[in-house]
């Protein structure tokens, strides 16, 4: 299943749930020492669980302006597909773009946007809304009988 970042009625396709996952194992697992949430308590914990108040987008997005700058010490084959299970691996394997040189910049969405960027494009726009975003489910539609 694709999932997006949803603010209103506008949901943003990140990718699948697995990449979106991939992408807070790898945080978890590189940046965070102490455990899960315990430095990105916001993105990690919050955010994680399908759901961010505008009222904390402020300390999300300098959770995500330290994430993004330490991903740059990590190189793309150090990715951690799943926290759970470390030996597994991306569909693509080492297939990977030349433009990836870094887990700051391996996260590409669906649409091929950088998911930092996208990330932060939507706690911006969060900011203005003053609601919530929400992971969610892109272009699920009431099953026909």
């Amino acid at each position: 299943m694709s999932v997006g970042l949803k603010i209103g009625s506008i949901n943003t396709e990140i990718g699948s749930a697995d990449f979106l996952h991939a992408f807070f194992s790898t945080v978890s697992y590189r940046l965070e020492s102490d455990g899960w949430g315990s430095r990105f308590p916001v993105i990690m914990n919050e955010l994680f669980q399908g759901q961010l108040d505008a009222a904390h987008v402020d300390a999300a997005i300098v959770e995500l302006d330290s994430i993004q700058e330490e991903l740059k010490s990590f190189k793309p084959k150090d990715v951690i597909w799943d926290i759970y299970n470390l030996d597994a691996k991306p569909p693509w394997g080492d297939n990977i773009s030349a433009r990836i040189t870094d887990l700051s910049n391996y996260f590409v969405t669906s649409n091929g946007s950088d998911l930092i960027e996208v990330m932060r494009d939507r706690f911006n726009r969060l900011k203005l809304k003053g609601t919530f975003l929400e992971i969610a489910g892109v272009g699920l539609v009431g099953k026909r009988r």
